[in-house]
């Protein structure tokens, strides 16, 4: 089976992973695949935001350690690229990272709910218990929308993020799923299959099959990431990923160069 580009691996200038660019080149070629790309957390504009992403004044070494693996690597398509939180009001510091580099891609993922809840982050997970979860899963859609809404991505990251823990409303979340999938459609944003879920308290690929089915139904395209935060994570699961996006309808999956996309057959 041809698997498809891992888009989604970090290094260890987030502060929580561990390898070099090296390291997870060299496990994506022994394992086949031909495309890779890193895309490690972004910064913030103040570095004490958090303690899960690259400080500022690290952003040229990170694109300096992903050039090296290009170079080690020429058998293998390498791409550039950021995971980049969006949080409402930050759209100009976005602008500003894109201006940076030459980027191949940005993933536009939304971890926090509030300025200082970050709902995957497991030292926080006690907050989940002082609110309701549909409310929660409706912030973090409403927000998931406007980041697809504002065209600052190409891809939007791990879309149902906040069953990480395994916390789900007892309500319907279709009408979350849809709101952000007609602001995803719009914008000609593509999903990723993260299968990092798998690995998590959830045991299941981000998106659930539902969301990924409506997904289909509007034309949303799609991606493949691995979110490996250490190189043996990379590529993996990919044989799930690929059934499911099957098993659902689709036949392609999108790439990216120079933020401009390509179609790729699955």
């Amino acid at each position: 089976m041809l698997l498809p580009a891992d888009y989604h691996m970090h290094t260890p200038l987030c502060r929580h992973a561990s390898g070099e660019p090296v390291d997870y080149a060299r496990h994506a070629a022994a394992i086949g695949l031909s495309e890779i790309g890193f895309s490690d957390h972004s910064p913030m504009r103040q570095d004490d935001f958090d303690n899960w992403r690259m400080r500022f004044g690290q952003l040229d070494e990170y694109v300096e350690k992903v050039r090296r693996a290009q170079k080690e690597f020429p058998q293998l398509t390498i791409r550039l690229a950021l995971e980049v939180d969006f949080l409402p009001g930050q759209e100009g510091w976005i602008r500003e990272l894109a201006t940076r580099h030459p980027w191949d891609y940005f993933i536009g993922s939304v971890h926090y709910v509030s300025d200082s809840w970050d709902i995957d982050n497991p030292a926080k997970i006690a907050e989940w218990k002082k609110r309701d979860a549909f409310e929660v899963w409706e912030i973090y859609f409403d927000r998931l929308a406007l980041a697809a809404r504002s065209k600052l991505f190409e891809i939007i990251g791990h879309a149902d993020l906040p069953k990480k823990f395994g916390i789900r409303p007892a309500r319907d979340c279709r009408p979350l799923y849809e709101k952000f999938l007609n602001a995803a459609a719009t914008a000609g944003c593509a999903i990723e299959l993260n299968t990092a879920g798998l690995r998590k308290d959830c045991r299941e690929i981000y998106p659930s099959r539902e969301l990924l089915e409506i997904a289909f139904q509007k034309n949303v395209p799609i991606t493949f990431g691995s979110d490996a935060h250490a190189p043996e994570e990379v590529g993996l699961n990919f044989v799930e990923a690929i059934k499911l996006a099957r098993d659902v309808g689709y036949k392609s999956s999108r790439r990216f160069a120079q933020r401009k996309s390509f179609q790729n057959e699955l």
